[in-house]
């Protein structure tokens, strides 16, 4: 399985590296975009460094590398999430501002009527931004509201990081066993 994460610079980026060490377990090949933002906002909030996401990666790839062969619909894939998902990302997908390898792979998942899935972690939402990621669940994207459940009875913050990662991953169809399922 091959599937592109895209990171960006909104709260909530140690799901992505929780993420990827997960798919590392399941063999996935995965193709890593970062945006500059992400590696402050990890180290602000994980005190990780943006090497310790990179190292989990197939492939690395610049976030204004717009010649890299994942910014082309030709580029065989089985989905794109993007964890977390910035409002500003959100919009440029949307609007199909292709300006950055990130917005760029997502709008040929959405072109291609491939896989999508947007994490959006930010709380409250604005009225515009809800339209937004309506429009885009219109156009074929999942959106993935970064919202831990409960009924797993979760003892501590990685106990609802497992959560948010096996749901997804079943999203991403990618069989795993990171969450306590609904009995």
């Amino acid at each position: 399985m091959r599937i592109i994460v895209g990171v960006t610079g909104s709260s909530g980026d140690n799901y992505a590296l929780a993420l990827l060490k997960a798919l590392r377990k399941q063999k996935v090949e995965v193709h890593l975009i970062v945006s500059e933002w992400a590696g402050k906002v990890l180290e602000l909030e994980a005190g990780k460094k943006i090497t310790e996401l990179k190292k989990l990666a197939y492939k690395i790839y610049s976030n204004e590398n717009m010649a890299a062969s994942i910014s082309s619909s030709s580029f065989v894939v089985d989905g794109m999430i993007i964890l977390p998902a910035s409002i500003k990302t959100v919009s440029e997908i949307l609007h199909a501002h292709t300006s950055t390898l990130i917005s760029r792979c997502a709008d040929n998942m959405l072109k291609t009527q491939n896989k999508l899935v947007i994490g959006i972690r930010e709380t409250p939402l604005s009225g515009p931004t809800l339209e937004n990621l309506w429009k885009l669940s219109v156009y074929g994207a999942i959106i993935f509201p970064l919202s831990p459940g409960f009924y797993g009875k979760p003892k501590k913050i990685s106990d609802l990081e497992d959560f948010i990662i096996g749901k997804a991953m079943d999203l991403l169809g990618v069989i795993n066993k990171e969450y306590k399922r609904w009995e």
